[in-house]
């Protein structure tokens, strides 16, 4: 547990991490409270009607089960002995654990529209110190004809929908490089004319870190981050030093999706941004782009969504970590090198078509399988692939349940064996970790995942 004076420090407003983060809360607090208080009944001769909130309040918590290719960890007695001691992450038939719990407030007034969603995160990889973050906050107005705005922490456009091509609990390899679901602090517009619809957006900066023990990691998507590690000329890694790294900065977003009715919805995404070096030798600027194709498919009650991305991010070889072909990024309160150039397929299959009228407390049950690889431009590379089975059901109309099954040869979140009872290290950015980056585990772990989320 914190101490209270350390607890106390994270949330002071004396902390410059958080003014902004803490101003716009304190904002959009004070604009949506007039409404919230607001009389939501009217007279008139025959009876007084009941009127919609223009304030919606809800929330939810989430459980997770894991069991997978998880080796214990080694540890030390006073000593000096080793003795082994439960990942924590799905070894020894398993591990069950709240999530996440969740709190958000919809604003529709009119034509003003708002939302923010914070969450909190209790424990991770084992240890029992939360972590939490803003995951959205944006404030927006609806144009009607001519479309909507939203400015804040808002989601990025980039790909077939808001998460990508995927359904499951794990997402698709795109997430991982911050392509999918990243939500950011900038102004979007979006609008649809005829068959066309399209996203412009503007960020100044990736979204701010919230309250986490990392140092610019306590965040929901994926971004590029400073970290406070480094590594030798071979890649053997240095934990605790100064601060090093990228920030993002000014990022354009386009996305353009037209409707050909009843064959497919194509569309296409384009990324551009800059990024701000610190310790990163005498060239501290970059920048980073994405480019991608995507499409919809619906036949049958089954829909097929894909999607081919190139995306690079320009910078230094004379970096903290010793090469331009790796850099770190964070989330979740952690940080690691992916690689800086890459390909990324992706497929994902589902199936809408079951019919649950018969069973009153099963509202939909859709099965799903989905693909995607990460190709690197460098050869010494292992591409890092990721195959999701799964089912998600809706329960009672409040409890959502993901159940999956994740193949892959380079993804944190699947599995940390490195074969022969031998637990994967991040001791190199080279060597060891089965990861987005240089993926030196190149051996395919598992994981079997069960989340339960109620909704309200």
């Amino acid at each position: 547990m914190l101490q209270k004076n350390s607890m106390m420090q994270r949330l002071s407003i004396k902390n410059r991490k958080f003014q902004p983060l803490l101003t716009f809360c304190i904002v959009f607090f004070l604009i949506t409270l007039p409404f919230a208080m607001a009389d939501t009944t009217t007279e008139n001769s025959a009876e007084v009607e009941p009127k919609k909130s223009p304030i919606k309040i809800g929330g939810a918590m989430r459980a997770n089960y894991v069991y997978g290719t998880y080796e214990d960890r080694t540890r030390y007695d006073s000593s000096g002995q080793p003795y082994l001691e439960d990942d924590g992450r799905g070894a020894n038939f398993g591990d069950v654990d709240l999530e996440l719990l969740r709190l958000n407030v919809d604003l529709d007034f009119n034509n003003v529209i708002g939302r923010m969603e914070y969450r909190w995160y209790p424990r991770y990889f084992g240890s029992s110190i939360g972590y939490s973050m803003i995951h959205t906050a944006w404030l927006g107005y609806d144009f009607k004809d001519t479309g909507t705005v939203k400015a804040g922490v808002v989601r990025v456009p980039f790909g077939p929908t808001d998460y990508g091509v995927s359904t499951s609990w794990f997402f698709d390899q795109h997430f991982y490089v911050g392509l999918a679901d990243d939500p950011d602090v900038g102004i979007v517009w979006h609008n649809n004319t005829g068959n066309l619809t399209y996203d412009v957006g503007y960020f100044l900066s990736s979204e701010p870190q919230t309250i986490g023990n990392s140092l610019n990691s306590a965040r929901y998507g994926y971004d590029v981050v400073k970290w406070e590690e480094k590594a030798d000329e071979d890649g053997n890694v240095q934990w605790g030093v100064e601060e090093n790294g990228y920030d993002e900065q000014h990022q354009f977003n386009l996305r353009a999706i037209y409707s050909f009715e009843n064959v497919a919805d194509i569309g296409v995404s384009a990324q551009f941004g800059l990024l701000q070096g610190t310790n990163v030798g005498n060239d501290d600027s970059g920048s980073h782009y994405a480019l991608s194709a995507h499409m919809k498919n619906s036949a049958a009650d089954f829909t097929l969504y894909s999607q081919f991305t190139y995306y690079a991010h320009n910078i230094t070889d004379d970096t903290a970590w010793g090469t331009g072909d790796l850099i770190p990024m964070g989330a979740y309160e952690f940080a690691w090198p992916v690689a800086s150039e890459g390909l990324i397929p992706a497929l994902s299959l589902r199936y809408g078509g079951i019919n649950t009228e018969k069973i009153s407390w099963l509202n939909s049950v859709t099965p799903y399988i989905e693909w995607s690889t990460i190709l690197k431009t460098v050869d010494a590379y292992n591409p890092s692939t990721l195959v999701t089975l799964g089912i998600s059901w809706n329960i009672f109309d409040s409890l959502y349940v993901y159940s999956d099954f994740g193949l892959s040869d380079g993804n944190s979140f699947v599995g940390n064996s490195a074969g022969d009872g031998i637990r994967e290290g991040y001791g190199s950015i080279y060597d060891g970790a089965g990861d987005v980056g240089a993926n030196g585990n190149n051996v395919w772990n598992w994981r079997l995942n069960f989340n339960f989320g109620v909704y309200f």
